[in-house]
């Protein structure tokens, strides 16, 4: 039996064998072949309260727990025997739901960790790896890159520069943002089948604006809504279309889910 101490305290959690409130209730709905509902949780309200007496001897700790989720049982029969439902107050949760979704919650876990140990029984502690791994290449083609290009490369890195303003003044940021740049950079793929990154930057753009562009197009490639080619290093970025750009599904960038 695993058993965890926390620090500061005689409280202890037994991972393997762990008999609480609600492994006591999910395992009497279950026996009675009962779906986690209402009605279910009424039924056996009187069983969950004649295991009470069984369990006199544990720690007070543990019997609260128990205490607590059986004062919710019979607030839920109760409700239930009346002859038409309570009125609640604006905000006041029904208890036979919330206990309803905690037991829910609490089967799937249960579930899982019991999948879990069959796994590690049987000795499975590696997963397959799906989606090849990537090729990186471990060491930067410099050849035919010169001393005057890289100075001119950390040139073009200072050339934001923009005026400065004083302290008080309050710097309004433009609104760009990644998911109107992808819109654009479709519109224009189905019109032209090529694409370079420096020709949709503006004239006089800034960082945020190249930044934003870019990421937009990180963005197309993962969902396979584009492909893009870099022939050199530092050399511009070519986008073309794929199938998926000519369809007319909204986009869901992967930050929104």
């Amino acid at each position: 039996m695993a058993i965890i101490n926390t620090p500061g305290s005689d409280y202890t959690i037994h991972t393997e064998v762990y008999e609480g409130p609600l492994d006591l209730l999910l395992d009497l709905i279950t026996k009675a072949e009962l779906d986690i509902t209402r009605l279910s949780l009424a039924k056996v309200t009187d069983q969950y309260l004649a295991h009470l007496k069984t369990i006199q001897q544990t720690s007070a700790v543990e019997v609260s727990g128990f205490l607590v989720v059986a004062a919710k049982l019979i607030q839920i029969k109760s409700e239930a025997l009346l002859p038409r439902p309570p009125v609640r107050e604006e905000g006041e949760e029904d208890p036979a739901e919330s206990l309803a979704r905690q037991l829910k919650l609490y089967k799937h876990i249960k579930y899982t960790a019991k999948w879990l140990k069959a796994l590690e029984e049987k000795g499975l502690h590696t997963y397959i790896r799906l989606a090849p791994p990537p090729v990186i290449d471990t060491e930067i083609d410099l050849q035919g890159i010169t001393i005057h290009n890289l100075v001119e490369y950390l040139k073009s890195l200072y050339r934001f520069e923009e005026d400065a303003v004083p302290l008080t003044s309050v710097v309004t940021i433009p609104r760009r943002t990644i998911k109107n740049k992808i819109q654009d950079i479709i519109q224009n793929l189905r019109k032209v089948t090529n694409l370079s990154y420096k020709s949709m930057l503006p004239d006089k753009y800034d960082r945020i604006e190249a930044i934003v562009l870019f990421l937009a197009v990180l963005e197309l490639v993962k969902q396979q809504y584009a492909q893009a080619d870099q022939q050199s290093l530092f050399a511009d970025i070519f986008i073309s279309p794929t199938d998926k750009t000519f369809q007319d599904d909204e986009i869901i960038l992967a930050l929104e889910d």
